[in-house]
């Protein structure tokens, strides 16, 4: 299998996480849950595979996608389909990063996938024939970097007391989620409202989910667990509450999860069906 990341200079390393490529990926199964990172993406599909999302319960498809799509900011985890001998090209937007690029309200992404061509039209399948036409990785994330700067307007940024507010969060534990939002010089509806125009999700649920992937991180490939004391450190206000939001965000109480093997593998993406 190939994988490539694309290294980035600023001003767009600001606001763009990765970009990367892979080809032959082999997946050992056909569905896998994606938790919410805080992350928008634009993902291209390079392979001709039609790509599906599936109902999170009866993992029936609800959804299929193809050439170039859009995945919003997500506050619950996504099924999706994983394929054989997949080629495919993502851009990963920072949590503050989208906004300069698309210039709509991020919200109107938020727990959605959407086909790009309805946001971007013609001009994205056309960057995707380009790529396909590239015979190496360097052409491919210089056709998408150059596409990208067209699209950067940087005086569309998030104003500086909303990204400061975006990085104490980040930061800081979640028993100063308050004493931050209240520190906020205006009210606390307009930063909601800023937080999603500009980043999709509401400041509260972003410091969840920035919580819960800082714990997948604490616990993965440890071979001894104790929750109770994981649920203190990151300050849940009970065992109780802890084991509801980790299967909130991941789909699995914690100890499915660590029977699964799930801490063993990547910690974001878990395959559902390994025999596929």
């Amino acid at each position: 299998m190939t994988f490539e990341t694309h290294i980035l200079e600023n001003p767009l390393a600001h606001y763009i996480e990765s970009i990367f490529y892979y080809k032959g990926f082999k997946p050992d199964h056909s569905i896998e849950r994606v938790i919410p990172t805080g992350h928008l993406f634009i993902i291209f599909e390079l392979d001709g595979f039609e790509r599906n999302t599936f109902d999170n319960d009866s993992l029936k498809p609800n959804g299929n996608y193809t050439n170039v799509w859009i995945s919003g900011m997500h506050k619950n985890y996504l099924s999706i389909s994983a394929h054989q001998d997949s080629e495919m090209l993502v851009v990963q937007f920072k949590t503050n990063g989208a906004y300069p690029f698309l210039k709509v309200n991020i919200s109107e992404l938020s727990n959605r996938v959407i086909s790009a061509q309805k946001f971007f039209g013609n001009e994205v399948l056309e960057l995707r024939s380009q790529l396909l036409n590239s015979k190496n990785s360097s052409g491919k994330f210089q056709l998408v970097e150059e596409w990208l700067s067209k699209k950067f307007d940087e005086s569309k940024s998030a104003p500086k007391a909303i990204l400061s507010v975006l990085k104490q969060i980040q930061s800081k534990p979640i028993s100063d989620s308050r004493e931050i939002m209240t520190a906020y010089s205006y009210s606390q509806k307009h930063l909601i409202n800023q937080f999603k125009k500009y980043f999709g999700l509401t400041p509260k649920v972003f410091h969840r989910i920035f919580r819960f992937n800082e714990i997948l991180k604490q616990i993965q490939n440890k071979k001894q667990l104790k929750w109770a004391d994981i649920a203190y450190e990151f300050e849940y206000a009970d065992q109780s509450h802890f084991i509801k939001e980790f299967k909130e965000f991941s789909g699995f109480n914690p100890q499915e999860f660590i029977n699964a093997d799930y801490h063993k593998n990547e910690p974001n993406f878990f395959p559902l069906d390994r025999e596929g």
